[in-house]
């Protein structure tokens, strides 16, 4: 082997580590994000709807309007809509959401699924 060759496997084992080591300070963020306690507000016609606790068991939630039929389910600390019976679905591109202060929005049915930290937060019911 040549100094060249040894400074191409430095250089390419330098910028694996550069990839692993921001990975594993996520996953330490992400786990100190589950001890979070988290919610979602749903709201219907801009009214409270309910408050469901995020947690990691799976829960599904059927909210039935004057406007539409909509389901969320609940999983991994984290929401997401599922369906939807409205024409464009745009709701259901949101995908599946887990930090406060991200939303659903479904413009349709006028329905707004938002996390918050629980601080201040009652939880009106689980979902099982």
């Amino acid at each position: 082997m040549k100094r060249a060759d040894f400074i191409l496997i430095g250089i390419v084992l330098v910028v694996a580590l550069a990839f692993l080591v921001p990975r594993s300070f996520h996953t330490d963020s992400s786990e100190k994000m589950h001890n979070v306690h988290k919610v979602a507000k749903i709201t219907v016609n801009n009214q409270l709807y309910k408050t469901i606790e995020l947690t990691k068991e799976e829960q599904t939630i059927k909210l039935d309007t004057e406007h539409g039929q909509n389901i969320l389910k609940i999983h991994d600390y984290g929401i997401e809509m599922v369906d939807a019976d409205c024409d464009d679905k745009v709701c259901l591109s949101f995908g599946f959401i887990t930090d406060p202060s991200q939303t659903i929005v479904c413009l349709p049915h006028r329905v707004l699924v938002e996390i918050v930290s629980d601080e201040g937060a009652d939880v009106d019911g689980l979902a099982k």
